[in-house]
């Protein structure tokens, strides 16, 4: 009778904590932001540093969050050509992209998500880049304290026109899609 008294204990104290928000701190020498950008004739890849966040969970869904990017840490990893890297690096923080001296950081806000089942969950937020804020949504998955996601941006929401057929004609095998992908692997603690 005494062994059936603490389980009965031990599922109540687990269903209470779980309605508990929880807070965890995002350990951004961890995480791991790769973005990707692809053009008609290929593709360039490479990392962005996470400078800080948090998030919150409560009842198995995310309740808040907030992550900054350091847009300053951009790198480029699929140009072995030192002088070709360094130019695209360049190019990449220009006005005619992300506008890095002006906007050395982006934000990403999350405000909910759907509860996690088979650990993945919808996720809602809003992303600012460039002082732009747009909402955004993306699915995310959870393996203990590491949440990984695909998410999808599109540039041009963000006024990074730069060779998007949307808005220029005739760019041939100059044009650059409007979509690029950002793989997250979230740490927290």
């Amino acid at each position: 009778m005494k062994k059936i008294m603490y389980v009965i204990a031990a599922v109540f104290l687990l269903i209470g904590m779980s309605s508990y928000a929880q807070d965890f701190k995002a350990n951004a020498s961890k995480s791991e932001l790769k973005w990707t950008g692809k053009k008609v004739t290929g593709e360039h890849w490479g990392y962005v540093n996470l400078k800080d966040g948090k998030l919150a969970l409560k009842n198995n869904k995310i309740t808040s969050g907030e992550f900054t990017i350091d847009m300053t840490s951009l790198i480029n990893k699929d140009l072995t050509d030192e002088s070709w890297n360094q130019k695209l690096i360049g190019h990449l923080k220009s006005d005619d992209f992300f506008s890095v001296e002006k906007f050395p950081s982006v934000k990403l806000v999350i405000t909910e998500s759907s509860v996690f089942s088979n650990n993945e969950a919808t996720v809602n937020g809003k992303l600012t880049i460039k002082g732009i804020t747009h909402p955004i949504t993306f699915k995310a998955k959870k393996d203990g304290n590491v949440f990984t996601s695909t998410i999808t941006v599109d540039r041009t929401k963000y006024d990074i026109r730069y060779g998007s057929g949307k808005f220029f004609d005739s760019l041939g095998d100059n044009m650059i899609y409007d979509d690029f992908i950002l793989d997250v692997k979230l740490v927290v603690e």
